[in-house]
C-alpha cells in the first residue's frame, strides 16, 4: 500500500470545525486466497468532517462494509489493503508501527456493528465490557466505574446500576445497541463508524438509536460514517452520500441533491426499490368476501419466563383478547414493535401454537375440534412463509425435494402432471429457472431461497398465506422483487394474505387492511390508507413518525 505519514498536532489542539477527521484516497482492498483473490474495494475516496454524517449506501456485495472495516483496521484475515492513502484524525495508520496501530485506531475510531447481541460477550456483564473499553490511563477503580456509568448515561440508559450488572441476554436489542455505542465512545474517538446499526431493530427503536447518534455527533463534534443498504435511512440521516456498486463509488454528493436528481442508473434503481415509493402494478384489489377464511376470537396467550435470581417463573402476556376476521381475498397487515404479539398471532392463525383461552376457527369450526378430513383441508389451505429462508429449508434437500415434499405428503392434485413437472411449474411461477431444481439451499442467494420457500407454500394450492417478515433480511432491490412477486401471486391466485411486519412501508404496498398491535392488544384497525393518513391511536402515530425515508418521499417525482 502506498502511503504517506501525515503529521499533525494533537487532536486537542486541532481545529475540529475545519480539519477532516478522515480522508480516504483511492482505497483498494482485495479478499480471498491465491487465484480466487478478487478486488472488493476499488479506488474509494471520501472525506468526513467533524459534526458531519457521511453515508455509504449499496446492496450486499457492493463493498461498503469492507470499506468501513478497512478504515477501522478490522479487515478479516483473508482481506488486505492493496493501495490508497488514509489519514485518520491526523495520522496514517499504516505508517504507525504494527504494535501501536491497534491502540492508535482505537483512540480515533469507534465502531458500531449491525448485530448488538453478537457484538457483546454473552458471558460477561455490561460493566466488565464497558470497563475493558476505557483507556488505560483511567486507573482508579472508582473513577473507572464513574466513567462507565457516565458513558451509559450519555447514551440515554436510565437505570445505569441495573444495566451495569446485567448480561447482554437480559437487555433488549435497543439497549444492547446503546451499550455498543457507549463502548465505541469510551476512548473519545474523532470518527464513529456505524455499520448497519439499526437493521435488526424495530422502526421505533431504530429511530431512537439514529436520534442518539445524531445527538452525540453534535455534542461531541464527531464525524460519522453511516453504512447502510437502506436508502431511506441514508436520506433522512446523512449530509453527504456515496453510492457503491461492485466495489466502486458510482455517485457522490450532498444527500438531498443525489436523492432529488440521481445521475447514475444504479442510484435510480435503489430509489425505485424503496418500499415507500413502490407502486402496485394494478389499481384493482381483490374484493373481500363476507365469510372469513379464519376467525380469531378473544385469544389470550401467556408464556412463562425464567428470571435470573428468582425461583418462580414470571409470565409474559403475548396476546390479550385479540379478535380478528380474515375475509377471503383480503390482505391484512399486522404491525407493531418486537414483543407486541405479531408472531404469536401468526402462529395462532396457522395452528403452530394454541391459545390459553379464546378460539381460532377455520370454516366455522375451532381448530382443536376439526375432524380428520377438515384438518387435512386446513393444513393445505393455510400456509406459512417464515422470515428466515435459510432456516425454513432442510439444507440436505435439493430445491426439488423441498418443493415436492408437501405435494407428496398432502396428496395435492397434480392435474395429470408428474411431481418433477409440477415443481418446474412452481419454480416458473416464482420466477426461478427449472435448472435450480437440483441445487441445495447453500447454492442460492437469500432472495432466491425466499422464492423457493414461497413456491413450497404454493404447492398445496392454499387459500391463505401468512408471511412473517418475509423480506426483512433482504436488500432493497431483492425486497422489491419479492414484494412484487407476492402482489402478483395474490392477484393471479386470488390468495388471502396476512403479512406480519415491522416495516410499515411494506405493509402499505401489499395490504388493504391494517391491524396495529401493542403489548398483545389490538389498539387500532382499519383500511390501510385511512390508518396511514389519519391514525387515531397515539401508538400508531408514533410508529408512523419513526418510519425512515421521509426525505425520499418528499422528493418523489422530482427525479427521473
Amino acid at each position: 500500500m502506498t502511503t504517506t505519514l501525515v503529521e499533525s498536532p494533537d487532536r486537542d489542539q486541532a481545529r475540529p470545525d475545519r480539519d477532516p477527521v478522515a480522508v480516504i484516497e483511492g482505497l483498494r482492498v482485495s479478499a480471498g486466497h491465491g487465484r480466487d483473490r478478487a478486488v472488493v474495494v476499488d479506488g474509494v475516496s471520501l472525506t468526513i468532517r467533524p459534526g458531519e454524517t457521511v453515508g455509504l449506501v449499496g446492496e450486499s456485495g457492493s463493498g461498503k462494509t469492507m470499506t468501513a472495516l478497512a478504515i477501522a483496521g478490522l479487515l478479516p484475515r483473508a482481506a488486505r489493503v492493496d493501495g490508497g492513502a488514509v489519514s485518520l484524525a491526523g495520522i496514517d495508520p499504516v505508517a504507525v508501527h504494527p504494535r501501536r496501530r491497534g491502540r492508535a485506531l482505537a483512540e480515533r475510531i469507534g465502531v458500531v456493528f449491525q448485530n448488538p447481541t453478537a457484538s457483546l460477550n454473552p458471558r460477561l456483564t455490561i460493566a466488565t465490557q464497558v470497563l475493558e473499553a476505557l483507556p488505560r490511563n483511567v486507573r482508579s477503580r472508582r473513577e473507572r466505574y464513574a466513567r462507565a456509568a457516565g458513558l451509559l448515561e450519555r447514551v440515554g440508559i436510565g437505570d445505569v446500576g441495573k444495566t451495569l450488572g446485567a448480561f447482554p441476554h437480559e437487555l433488549s436489542g435497543g439497549l444492547n445497541q446503546r451499550v455498543i455505542i457507549a463502548l465505541a465512545l469510551a476512548r473519545d474517538p474523532a470518527l464513529l463508524i456505524a455499520d448497519e446499526p439499526t437493521t435488526a431493530l424495530d422502526v421505533s427503536v431504530q429511530a431512537q438509536v439514529l436520534d442518539l447518534i445524531d445527538r452525540l455527533k453534535h455534542e461531541l463534534g464527531l464525524g460519522v460514517l453511516l453504512v447502510s443498504h437502506d436508502i431511506g435511512v441514508i436520506g433522512d440521516r446523512t449530509d453527504q452520500v456515496h453510492v457503491m456498486s461492485a466495489g466502486r463509488i458510482v455517485e457522490s454528493g450532498p444527500t438531498a441533491r443525489v436523492l432529488r436528481e440521481p445521475r447514475h442508473d444504479y442510484t435510480r434503481r435503489l430509489l425505485a426499490a424503496t418500499p415507500a415509493l413502490l407502486r402496485r402494478s394494478g389499481t384493482d384489489r381483490p374484493v373481500a368476501a363476507t365469510e372469513p377464511v379464519v376467525r380469531v376470537r378473544d385469544v389470550h396467550r401467556v408464556f412463562p419466563v425464567a428470571v435470573p435470581g428468582r425461583l418462580r417463573k414470571a409470565h409474559h402476556v403475548a396476546l390479550r383478547g385479540v379478535s380478528l376476521d380474515i375475509p377471503l381475498g383480503s390482505a391484512i397487515g399486522v404491525v407493531g414493535e418486537s414483543g407486541s404479539g405479531k408472531t404469536t398471532l401468526a402462529r395462532q392463525i396457522v395452528g403452530l401454537d394454541r391459545p390459553d383461552t379464546g378460539v381460532v376457527e377455520y370454516e366455522g369450526v375451532a381448530l382443536a375440534q376439526l375432524d380428520r378430513a377438515a384438518a387435512r383441508r386446513w393444513r393445505r389451505a393455510v400456509q406459512y412463509v417464515f422470515q428466515d429462508p435459510y432456516g425454513a429449508l432442510d439444507p440436505r434437500l435439493s430445491v426439488e425435494q423441498s418443493i415436492a415434499e408437501p405435494l407428496q405428503l398432502n396428496g395435492v392434485d397434480l392435474r395429470g402432471a408428474t411431481v418433477p413437472a409440477r415443481v418446474r411449474e412452481l419454480l416458473a411461477e416464482v420466477e426461478l429457472p427449472a435448472s435450480y431444481a437440483g441445487r441445495l439451499p447453500r447454492e442460492l442467494s437469500g432472495g432466491q431461497l425466499q422464492r423457493v420457500v414461497i413456491a413450497r407454500a404454493l404447492a398445496n394450492d392454499p387459500r391463505l398465506i401468512v408471511a412473517d417478515e418475509p423480506v426483512s433480511a433482504l436488500d432493497l432491490s431483492v425486497q422489491a422483487r419479492i414484494l412484487r412477486l407476492l402482489e402478483r401471486l395474490r392477484r393471479e391466485r386470488r390468495l388471502t394474505l396476512v403479512l406480519i411486519s415491522h416495516d410499515l412501508a411494506v405493509v402499505r404496498f401489499l395490504c388493504d387492511h391494517v391491524v396495529v398491535l401493542e403489548r398483545g392488544r389490538v389498539v387500532e384497525t382499519g383500511a390501510t390508507e385511512q390508518i396511514y393518513t389519519a391514525p387515531a391511536h397515539p401508538y400508531t402515530r408514533a410508529l408512523l413518525a419513526a418510519v425512515p425515508g421521509k426525505s425520499i418521499e418528499a422528493s418523489e417525482g422530482e427525479h427521473p
